[in-house]
């Protein structure tokens, strides 16, 4: 067993909920969705983390618009405090420049990152994965936490095909799945192929067109009809 297991069981022992925002695909708005539920639970009163595991192509950061803010280094990462969620990505340190991993090396990234982050106490840890069906998502489950996942999709077939793929490894693993989030949505119609599924339809999210415009201000994101979605989906939300 990687002895780093032990310390991060260590350093996540306070935290009591975990929930990871995966997707088959990328491009289905994913890091939005983790972002604006962590900043929801925030704004309901509970103490919340972030954590963008993307380390290849990290966004959150961009949709939050963090900009010249450094974590402070005790015995550990003490991750800044953005809009009243404690926030931490791997671009504190790579200031936007590639981070050109692969296999192991992701994995590696991961326990790294999560061996000297410092959360002490939470209600709630938001972790935005990569997207794709990757070690990542069998690594987060070799940690002892409570750990549950929603998955993010967009009706299209071409992300309906990694979904199958995505649920199918989750419960093979013995993972919980909260629900489904299927966004950019244009019509019903879209939906019917993902109702067949056997996983719960948290929310279907109309498309938003001038959604691009408000990334990194978050004033203006919390008064989008996404939001409002998301706002929904964590009041019902019964971990």
């Amino acid at each position: 067993m990687d002895p780093r297991i032990a310390s991060i069981n260590n350093n996540v022992g306070n935290i009591k909920n975990v929930i990871a925002i995966v997707s088959g695909k990328g491009g289905v708005g994913k890091s939005i969705i983790s972002t604006l539920m962590a900043i929801q639970l925030a704004k309901m009163g509970y103490k919340v983390g972030l954590l963008d595991t993307d380390f290849t192509s990290p966004s959150t950061h961009v949709i939050l618009g963090v900009k010249d803010v450094t974590p402070i280094e005790d015995k550990g990462i003490i991750p800044p405090e953005i809009y009243g969620i404690k926030y931490m990505s791997i671009t504190y340190y790579t200031q936007n420049n590639p981070i050109p991993l692969r296999g192991k090396e992701i994995s590696n990234a991961l326990m790294e990152i999560l061996t000297i982050t410092k959360w002490k106490s939470l209600d709630y840890l938001v972790i935005d994965a990569p997207p794709g069906i990757s070690d990542i998502i069998l690594d987060m489950l070799r940690i002892e936490w409570n750990i549950k996942f929603i998955i993010v999709t967009t009706p299209s077939k071409l992300a309906m095909e990694t979904v199958n793929k995505l649920i199918k490894l989750l419960l093979e693993q013995n993972a919980e799945i909260i629900g489904i989030i299927v966004n950019m949505v244009l019509n019903e119609e879209e939906v019917k192929e993902i109702e067949k599924l056997k996983v719960k339809i948290l929310s279907k999210i109309p498309f938003q067109y001038d959604i691009e415009k408000k990334l990194g201000n978050v004033e203006e994101l919390i008064k989008t009809e996404i939001f409002k979605e998301i706002q929904k989906i964590t009041l019902n939300l019964s971990l």
